[in-house]
């Protein structure tokens, strides 16, 4: 039996007909409207009745970026979306006359690595999703951990820095202001307007400008060797493998998985942040130490997740 996964994001709707096997057998793409909450209902709903034409489809498994109650049916928070307190369960499901589960969206990508991607196998893991900030998804046991109240695995907003920089979140030194996208254009922006012999290359890719810097001017520089952008990976990769030795002192996850956008850097990121995990992981070389490799899925597995955990609700 197919059901259908949809992830809801600021800027696009992106959905898939998956079937058991965590294949996406058809897909469709709109963009996002930023109206009201019911014009982004009927999107979703666009998409599951183009996806469903033909097809039966079991139920739909809705991923949205924000703050979802743990019986997955409202969406408390979702500032990029203007939902407050939106019933999206029900909401979507009288428009598509089928079960709707809705979930946070990188919970349902951890999902979809748990299920189907890097994440086969191990019952303990942790996703970091390393893209403008760090999302990020916890499965332990076989069980999607979502808190008492439906909110947890928000582990981008761990402090890191007391009253260091501020926050999208409204507070200071969260983990995702050092070891996210936006900490590495920090990194290479600063890095060129201070040390511009340094940062030539950078200035170079960016035209000439530090506003011109981003993130995969950054990656083409530290692919083609350059000392300043590979400097920028390092310190990314060292916050990050910090966040994760302290997760790790608390959860004791089997694998740690990165993915998110920064992510496609491949080893520029995953070496550093490998090398300062194991480095700062409390206890040294007297326990096990998780491993740390790249996510599988990439964009698909908010999709692939949303449709198996609606399979299995």
């Amino acid at each position: 039996m197919h059901t259908i996964g949809v992830d809801v994001g600021g800027t696009k709707v992106a959905a898939g007909l998956v079937d058991e096997a965590g294949t996406i057998l058809r897909r469709t793409r709109r963009p996002t409207p930023s109206a009201s909450p019911d014009d982004v209902e009927d999107v979703i709903a666009a998409c599951v009745q183009e996806l469903s034409d033909g097809v039966e489809v079991e139920a739909v498994g809705i991923g949205a970026a924000g703050f979802v109650t743990a019986d997955r049916a409202t969406v408390l928070l979702a500032p990029n979306l203007s939902w407050r307190d939106e019933p999206l369960r029900d909401a979507v499901a009288e428009r598509v006359g089928l079960p709707v589960v809705v979930e946070n969206d990188a919970n349902a990508a951890a999902w979809g690595e748990y299920r189907f991607g890097a994440g086969r196998g191990e019952r303990h893991l942790v996703l970091v999703t390393v893209g403008t900030g760090i999302g990020g998804g916890i499965v332990l046991d076989g069980q999607l951990h979502r808190g008492r109240h439906g909110v947890g695995g928000e582990i981008g907003h761990l402090q890191m820095v007391r009253d260091g920089r501020r926050c999208g979140c409204g507070l200071r030194g969260c983990w995702e202001q050092y070891s996210s996208g936006r900490a590495l254009l920090h990194e290479a922006r600063e890095i060129a307007g201070v040390r511009r012999e340094y940062g030539r290359r950078l200035l170079e890719l960016g035209g000439g400008s530090l506003d011109g810097i981003e993130s995969v001017e950054v990656t083409q520089a530290a692919r083609e060797g350059d000392a300043a952008a590979l400097e920028c990976f390092s310190v990314v990769g060292g916050w990050l493998g910090q966040g994760m030795a302290d997760l790790a002192a608390v959860l004791d996850p089997g694998v740690f998985l990165l993915g998110g956008g920064v992510s496609d850097a491949g080893d520029l990121l995953l070496v550093p942040t490998r090398e300062a995990f194991r480095a700062r992981l409390t206890g040294g070389g007297g326990r096990p130490v998780a491993d740390v490799r790249l996510a599988e899925l990439g964009n698909d597995a908010g999709i692939v997740g949303a449709a198996d955990l609606a399979r299995s609700r």
